[in-house]
């Protein structure tokens, strides 16, 4: 009588309590089963609560799945947090706090399978909660643990969904649930029809599930399953396979192991025989089957199962995959839809292993610009151009420790390293290579040696782990085209720094003074000098200026690469490969270079990504390869400069 009264004052007072009370209402008239709540019986209070759709439901779910709602003496209901011998009571109608003993009240205790239940339930509360990071968590809680009846509720969410990414989001999930959940075939076809331009992981698994298929063997192919395929012993499958089918269902009796046929064998040793074959001539695999073949006729041992009685049981038998799926036309669609998807896939992929090799490229071509132009015009075969590279990296990590905004540190580490590795480069010129001229081999030594003692003097300097050159955070994450086609911004930056600097170098050798007088000095160095041309200085002037380039491609890479004293070693073997591949002193070679080795190397990479040093190996066996059918590179040079 207490709880019927209980039950009636509640109700009475509703409409001057305020709608939070009607939680506690509903709770009450179901007591019994939210105190001891069980699988078969949770379900009427969640369908009264669902209905209800009362401010500070999902809080309660949540609260009850955690075992945190505690019953009063008076059967009342309370989330509770325990400290000790107390209790921080939250009241479900105010949600006032109080402190109390835990005299007088009970934790409500649900199983795991109640807390299942509950979790479902409360999944669906929480798509329409007012906070979005609450959507989203159900949301993605959903897609984890996809059920039938998740299905109803988030098509319902959809349409109120004011994040547009979240109702996206929810929009697709709509349609996996869809594809497997749908009440009819019309629904779930359409649902799978709109997967096939999906290029997500996310769909390919919902296509797969719906195609799974179980292995099923039978005397005939049996009209009443949905058959996926036929399997034939010996080609689609192992006949051990096969034959392991018809033992797992009790068809065939299981063949015999060797050892269980020595073993056999030692145990029926009789007077040096073994089923009227001497021991001693138990050294063949046909003699031993004979003697346990005997041994099984007296019945000494179980049957022998032989090669040809598997084969013969196997012929018995039709073996095939069906799809769990039984409906025809949802299995035909799926593969349909799967086929589509598949070649997207191919297609996307491809665009991003183009858009990869295009990145690779565009790095090479920074790093071997600046060789291109020294190489070209002086014929200078310069070891240290990627300890220039080198310098420029670790110009860009010093401008950093000084000026923290890393926007601003990068543009002015650029025009810096620039400045910093002219002058190293002109340095070099003058103390070492001028001297050194139309003596290739001497250069070779010289720069060499150059090249490992900038290497100990950087890690003197800057020590032997590698340093870090940040990127500013609008070069954080990648632009995403799909699922499978992105490319980070870095990449991107890179290929506009390469773009740039092919337009700049252009617009130096074919507009200047200064590139007039460098073609002049390529082509004839005599009859430059015979039109007031110096040749010396210019040679100067041009190995400044590839050695600058190479300090600001140091920047460039060093932002995507690793900052170390050994970074250079990483590109200068690319780098000479780019120039010659290209065409010695030409910029379109060294651009035609760059692309065939970037496309070249992501390419081997992609028939044998388990191994990038082999890649790298067959590329540059290609690439001697290329060079004996055209020894001047893609791009020749044509005059007198390509005579010599």
């Amino acid at each position: 009588m207490h709880r019927v009264f209980l039950i009636l004052a509640l109700w009475l007072g509703l409409a001057q309590q305020g709608h939070a009370q009607d939680l506690q209402f509903i709770l009450q008239s179901h007591a019994d089963e939210v105190a001891d709540p069980g699988r078969q019986t949770v379900g009427a209070v969640l369908d009264d609560l669902a209905a209800a759709s009362l401010a500070g439901t999902a809080d309660f779910l949540e609260s009850w799945q955690d075992k945190s709602v505690w019953q009063r003496a008076d059967g009342l209901f309370f989330i509770a947090e325990e400290q000790g011998a107390t209790l921080i009571l939250t009241d479900l109608v105010s949600g006032a706090q109080s402190t109390t003993s835990k005299d007088g009240f009970t934790q409500i205790k649900p199983n795991g399978g109640v807390r299942r239940v509950i979790g479902t339930a409360l999944v669906q509360f929480q798509l329409t909660d007012p906070d979005v990071d609450r959507r989203r968590i159900a949301v993605e809680s959903i897609a984890r643990r996809p059920q039938a009846d998740q299905l109803g509720p988030l098509r319902a969410s959809i349409s109120g969904e004011t994040d547009a990414t979240l109702r996206a989001r929810k929009t697709q999930l709509a349609n996996f649930l869809s594809a497997s959940f749908a009440e009819n075939s019309a629904e779930r076809i359409a649902a799978i029809a709109s997967l096939s331009t999906d290029t997500s992981v996310a769909a390919r698994a919902v296509l797969n599930q719906i195609l799974a298929t179980e292995p099923g063997l039978a005397k005939d192919l049996p009209t009443d399953r949905n058959i996926a395929a036929v399997l034939i012993p010996g080609q689609d499958m192992s006949t051990d396979e096969a034959y392991a089918l018809l033992v797992a269902v009790d068809l065939a009796a299981p063949r015999t192991p060797a050892a269980v046929i020595r073993a056999a064998l030692d145990a029926n040793v009789v007077d040096g025989r073994v089923g009227g074959i001497p021991v001693a001539q138990l050294d063949s695999d046909a003699n031993r089957a004979r003697a346990y073949a005997a041994l099984a006729t007296a019945g000494s041992v179980p049957p022998l199962v032989t090669t040809t009685d598997r084969d013969a049981a196997l012929a018995e038998f039709t073996f095939f995959q069906t799809y769990i799926e039984s409906d025809t036309a949802i299995t035909d669609a799926a593969r349909a839809a799967l086929a589509s998807v598949e070649t997207r896939v191919a297609a996307g992929q491809t665009a991003d292993l183009a858009l990869d090799a295009l990145s690779l490229a565009s790095i090479y071509f920074l790093a071997a610009i600046g060789l291109a132009i020294t190489f070209g015009v002086m014929g200078v075969i310069n070891m240290a151009h990627g300890e220039f590279i080198m310098m420029g990296a670790y110009t860009g990590y010093v401008v950093q420790l000084f000026v923290p905004d890393y926007t601003v540190s990068i543009i002015v580490a650029l025009p810096l390293a620039f400045a910093i590795t002219f002058g190293a480069g002109v340095a070099m010129e003058r103390l070492v290579i001028r001297h050194l001229y139309h003596r290739p081999l001497e250069t070779l030594l010289a720069t060499f040696g150059i090249s490992i003692a900038l290497q100990q003097l950087a890690k003197n300097i800057f020590g032997t782990q590698a340093r870090p050159l940040t990127s500013p955070e609008w070069l954080d994450g990648a632009l995403v085209f799909s699922d499978v086609i992105q490319i980070s911004y870095i990449r991107i930056a890179i290929f506009v720094l390469a773009l740039i600097f092919l337009g700049l170098i252009l617009y130096v050798l074919k507009r200047t003074r200064l590139g007039l007088e460098v073609r002049a000095v390529t082509q004839n160095p005599g009859m430059a000098a015979s039109m007031g041309i110096n040749p010396d200085r210019i040679n100067m002037l041009t190995f400044g200026l590839g050695s600058g380039i190479a300090g600001i491609a140091g920047v460039a890479i060093g932002l995507y690469a690793k900052v170390t004293s050994e970074m250079g070693a990483d590109y200068i073997v690319q780098s000479f490969m780019t120039v010659v591949v290209g065409g010695v002193g030409n910029v379109w070679g060294t651009l035609a270079g760059a692309s065939l080795i970037g496309f070249l190397q992501k390419g081997i990479e992609w028939l044998n990504p388990s191994n990038t040093l082999a890649a790298q190996t067959y590329m540059i066996l290609f690439i001697i390869l290329f060079i004996q059918f055209r020894p001047k590179g893609i791009v020749a040079l044509k005059g007198r400069a390509a005579a010599d």
